[in-house]
């Protein structure tokens, strides 16, 4: 009989999904680039200085990601969060006629992606 072997949990990670949105990806990629490794308060300020589409997008599933967090744990304080991992993929393209000259036809894709979000908590460096 073999001997079942104990593994440590990780500590759990909070995180928001979105799907189906409809902007494309790389977009999105963009600006997520540019928040990955950031403290929440200063990826909002981040947030709501950039013009682009993506940004609006993102900053919704960065506040869902955070109040998700404090749901499942009271004691976390929203200042020590920060943004560990931001996931944009690809989702299914949506795929219209673009009717053109002389009778002709060309394909126009829209592009959808999906936007995960990945928040933890910043540790001091005695604790551990």
């Amino acid at each position: 009989m073999r001997k079942k072997s104990k593994v440590k949990l990780e500590k759990s990670k909070y995180r928001a999904e979105v799907r189906f949105i409809r902007i494309s990806p790389s977009k999105v990629r963009r600006v997520a680039k540019i928040l990955k490794k950031k403290p929440y308060p200063l990826a909002l300020a981040t947030l709501e200085a950039l013009p682009h589409k993506g940004a609006r997008y993102l900053k919704k599933v960065i506040i869902s990601a955070v109040s998700n967090a404090l749901y499942k744990n009271d004691k976390l304080d929203e200042n020590l969060l920060y943004i560990k991992n931001i996931q944009v993929k690809e989702g299914p393209r949506m795929k219209r006629v673009w009717v053109r000259a002389r009778g002709r036809a060309d394909q126009l894709q829209k592009r959808l992606c999906h936007i995960a979000v990945v928040i933890d908590e910043i540790r001091e460096a005695g604790k551990k």
